[in-house]
């Protein structure tokens, strides 16, 4: 993706089904589920890279001694510097007597990670403020190991401020700015509604104090307490829990938006974000890793026993997109397939914009995350050209004009021609604030392939999408020009992104979308300001109505438009008038039914179609065309 957004976080967790000691026997170290998260983390590192948490649940520990533990980092490699410290200390520990590294039980008692629960987070800051207290995961303390609760997601609610306000009402004193707090707290709140029910229960049967923990961690009914705490939540999610006793919960959002895999042999219950690090990881098979049921919570108790049940009821199956344009590795099988499909997707716009002209046109990508589409798209070029010869070739045997030249001619002439045209130079650093600077800098964050494009020929780049057309304009497009080719066509395997997420991708301002800056421009030199007040108007109307019974006033920006319109005069607006090259450029978009027809199953298109799965999307999209039409900035969701 050219225009860097930040999405998506990534989780994985881990639960040993077996002692410490059973590893050490077998694999030769205390810490083999330290190293499995490690391995886990790293390979979903492109999930996140603003924050990294871990944390440990040991089972059954002794009274005084500790049994949660948490470290977190913001430093530009703390998912490494975390995993590097732990791994310091340990054998420093050893070193220094304080443990034994050939010893579970000294390994578990005192290191602090030797425990049989271990999760990981990585992030991306979604919010303005960020640091360290913002990572996951986030921990509630209690003296109560039942009432001692850690969490971390995958997440965004729509509904933080309603959900905040629920916490005010019970006289709670909630921290506003991240919905990461709140569904803390909610679970939380349930807990200890749960955990205090049960000890009064326990205490008024005579059960003597000492043995009440024990039948509390026992009776605590996870599934339920989910249920309760999820019950007012709008958003996409996939949460992962842990409590101090030894329970630990993963759930998944009722429509699937939010992506979660398990896997689990007699060892080891593993998840984790993405398929393909549960694969590598555990050396499994595709069909050993399945994905977690939208609306399902999967539960092991302290005592090993698993559970998978629905904590909601059913609703429409809607999995993020992103996750197969762009955010999942491209290393998973299906993902891998699909993303060659949005590129064969493409050939006929394609062929149509350069004329069929084969010959003189090259056919590249940008950034590397679209090398997969592009092989996709190079795969269907040749099948259009190669069939396109065969009918030539037949006719000719008709008519009797074919000959050896001609079959040389068909066959070697016209053929498409890939190169790899732009590569990643250097990696830009953040210490840049001036935004003239920072845009002299990132256009040589590429090079070029000097050379490759003739004088005359046509350049085709393949993007994974295009978001804001901001480093299109600014930066790709100057470099693509320096190659001379007399016209420009960039291609987005994603259709035109002209509405706002609120499920966790940091696309939340109207404002930043180029789709809708093109339509908003079309409007206004057409004469039709008074449209986009209507517009903004009924927006506001949207908001006085119950949250079930609003509806996506934004759409009516396009509605006079053609997809061919908004893409001509998105073209338009990129193109980098100042420099000294007087080429053509032209940007395709995918279409919808195109897209959906590469992906294998549902998939979400709210951001393309303006149709949110859940109420709380609607909401959203009235408030970002509001606070873009009064010049305000900032999350839309955050007000609602």
């Amino acid at each position: 993706m050219s225009d860097f957004i930040s999405h998506e976080c990534g989780i994985a967790a881990i639960r040993l089904r077996k002692p410490l000691a059973y590893y050490y026997d077998r694999y030769g170290t205390c810490l083999w589920g330290l190293n499995k998260l490690f391995l886990l983390m790293e390979k979903q590192h492109n999930r996140g890279q603003d924050g990294t948490g871990i944390g440990c649940v040991k089972l059954n520990m002794p009274i005084g001694q500790s049994y949660v533990h948490r470290r977190r980092g913001i430093e530009s490699d703390a998912l490494a510097q975390i995993f590097r410290k732990e791994i310091k200390s340990f054998f420093k520990m050893h070193r220094k007597e304080e443990l034994d590294k050939n010893n579970p039980q000294s390994v578990k008692r005192n290191f602090d990670f030797g425990g049989e629960i271990l999760v990981g987070h990585l992030r991306y800051g979604t919010s303005g403020e960020f640091d360290v207290g913002c990572c996951h995961p986030y921990l509630r303390r209690s003296n109560w190991p039942t009432r001692t609760l850690m969490v971390l997601g995958n997440f965004n609610m729509t509904n933080t401020a309603e959900l905040n306000n629920a916490l005010i009402q019970r006289g709670q004193h909630p921290v506003f700015g991240t919905d990461t707090q709140t569904v803390l707290e909610e679970i939380g709140y349930h807990l200890d509604e749960a955990h205090t029910g049960l000890y009064h229960r326990l205490r008024d049967q005579g059960i003597p104090g000492s043995e009440i923990p024990d039948h509390i961690s026992a009776a605590l009914d996870i599934p339920q307490l989910v249920a309760d705490s999820a019950a007012a939540w709008d958003g996409g999610y996939a949460i992962c829990g842990a409590i101090g006793n030894g329970d630990m919960f993963v759930m998944r959002d009722p429509r699937g938006i939010r992506p979660c895999h398990i896997y689990m042999d007699d060892e080891v219950i593993a998840f984790a974000s993405e398929r393909v690090p549960l694969m590598t990881v555990f050396e499994a098979e595709t069909e050993q890793v399945k994905a977690v049921d939208p609306g399902s919570v999967i539960t092991i108790k302290a005592d090993g026993s698993i559970t998978d049940v629905p904590f909601a009821p059913p609703q429409k199956f809607t999995p993020c997109s992103f996750e197969k344009i762009y955010f999942s590795r491209g290393n998973d099988p299906q993902i891998y397939r699909e993303r060659k499909a949005m590129g064969s997707a493409l050939v006929h716009q394609v062929v149509e914009s350069i004329g069929g002209a084969f010959d003189k046109t090259v056919f590249s990508f940008i950034p590397n995350t679209a090398e997969t589409a592009y092989q996709g798209l190079m795969d269907g070029l040749r099948l259009y050209r190669r069939q396109q010869v065969r009918m030539e070739i037949l006719e000719g045997v008709a008519d009797g004009t074919l000959t050896p030249a001609k079959v040389d001619d068909l066959i070697l002439r016209n053929w498409p021609r890939g190169e790899k045209i732009a590569h990643k130079d250097i990696k830009m650093r953040t210490f840049i604030s001036q935004e003239k600077d920072r845009d002299l800098m990132v256009s040589h964050v590429y090079d070029i392939t000097y050379g490759a494009v003739k004088p005359g020929d046509m350049l085709v780049a393949l993007d994974d999408s295009i978001v804001r057309g901001t480093t299109l304009k600014k930066s790709i497009l100057k470099i693509l020009a320096r190659t001379k080719p007399s016209k420009i066509v960039v291609c987005s395997t994603a259709p035109q992104i002209r509405y706002p997420d609120c499920y966790g991708i940091d696309m939340s301002e109207l404002g930043k979308f180029i789709a809708f800056n093109a339509a908003v421009a079309l409007h206004r030199r057409a004469g039709r300001q008074f449209l986009l007040n209507r517009i903004f108007d009924e927006c506001k109307a949207e908001l006085e109505k119950p949250v079930g019974d609003r509806r996506n006033r934004v759409q009516g920006v396009y509605e006079m438009f053609t997809p061919e319109e908004i893409s001509a005069e998105v073209s338009r607006m990129v193109y980098p008038e100042e420099i000294d090259w007087h080429g053509e450029v032209e940007v395709i978009y995918q279409t919808i039914d195109d897209l959906h027809a590469s992906i294998k199953g549902p998939c979400g298109d709210w951001y393309f179609t303006g149709n949110y799965p859940t109420p709380g999307g609607y909401s959203m999209v009235n408030q970002a065309y509001i606070r873009w039409f009064t010049d305000l900035g900032g999350r839309a969701y955050d007000l609602l």
